[in-house]
């Protein structure tokens, strides 16, 4: 027996909605927090663990839990949540700060390296009122982007890319091209204010 017009328009309507839903989760990017555990102790977490600020005394280490995972040399935190494929989006507003750097990194990178120091990372600083990419502690200079207010970096893990976005165009400024062998996980390091990330985002149409 056919279906009712009205019923099927509805259930028609439902599956449409069913596929839009699922093709909104599937350009949807990790979320996560950041990593308590891996942070140095001159780094202060807030709003749930989605934001990092610096601290010139900082926390003091001897009142901090005892683990391999913190680094102990430079001002970096990872987030929590390790990425192994996919295309994913996320972005990071910038309060009052003039020195920063921001990108991935090995899951197991040394605590005892800064993110762009080694070669196992791969990170956008701002320092200096300039951009550059940073890889094994060589710089190149990023053009087309301005003093932050918010930016957006796109993780394209099979095609080996990260990149920065001016979330005012929603456009790529520069693309740097990475080797990634395993898990990798947002990184963050900061020398002064503050750094609030933004995750489970859908990757923008066009980028």
């Amino acid at each position: 027996m056919a279906l009712p017009f009205a019923r099927s328009l509805c259930l028609c309507r439902r599956g449409a909605k069913r596929l839009g839903a699922a093709a909104a989760e599937a350009r949807r990017g990790i979320s996560f927090k950041l990593e308590e555990k891996t942070a140095h102790s001159s780094l202060l977490l807030f709003k749930g663990d989605t934001g990092v600020k610096y601290g010139m005394v900082g926390l003091e280490p001897t009142k901090l839990a005892l683990n391999v995972e913190r680094f102990r040399e430079w001002a970096v935190v990872l987030a929590d949540t390790a990425v192994t494929s996919g295309r994913h989006y996320w972005e990071v507003t910038v309060k009052r700060s003039q020195q920063f750097r921001i990108g991935v990194a090995d899951v197991d990178m040394s605590r005892d390296s800064c993110i762009g120091v080694d070669d196992r990372s791969w990170v956008f600083t701002y320092a200096q009122r300039k951009w550059h990419t940073m890889l094994a502690n060589e710089k190149a200079p990023v053009e087309g982007m301005g003093q932050p207010e918010k930016v957006g970096l796109l993780l394209e893990y099979e095609a080996q890319k990260l990149s920065l976005v001016d979330v005012s165009r929603i456009a790529v400024v520069h693309i740097l091209q990475t080797d990634f062998r395993g898990p990798v996980v947002p990184a963050f390091a900061l020398w002064d204010g503050e750094l609030l990330t933004h995750s489970g985002l859908e990757v923008p149409e066009g980028l």
